[in-house]
């Protein structure tokens, strides 16, 4: 794993032990559209359908879209079972997610 990596699976797991993190598939779809959302993400190795489906949500709400790593990580990450998505709520940990990502 590159060191990036690490840190956002790091920050990933502080967002999750302060509250500002929801996971999952249908658990993302259903708070989508709360106004405090700030960052979807899901994984490299979700179904394309999954894929479109998160990237549709987000777009028709307006939030930021990224693709990345993978279910299992994604999951142990949040202390949680594979998850195929995560729906960042703060707008900290998304922008310093998003600098991670994109590097």
């Amino acid at each position: 794993m590159i060191a990036n990596e690490e840190k956002i699976y790091s920050l990933l797991g502080f967002a999750q032990k302060a509250g500002k993190i929801h996971s999952g598939e249908e658990t993302v779809l259903s708070k989508v559209n709360k106004k405090s959302a700030s960052l979807l993400i899901v994984v490299e190795d979700a179904s394309e359908d999954t894929k479109n489906k998160m990237e549709n949500a987000a777009e028709r709400h307006g939030i930021p879209f990224l693709v990345f790593g993978t279910k299992g990580e994604l999951g142990l990450s949040m202390g949680k079972s594979p998850r195929n998505a995560a729906l960042i709520m703060d707008r900290g940990f998304a922008e310093t997610l998003q600098k991670y990502i994109k590097i």
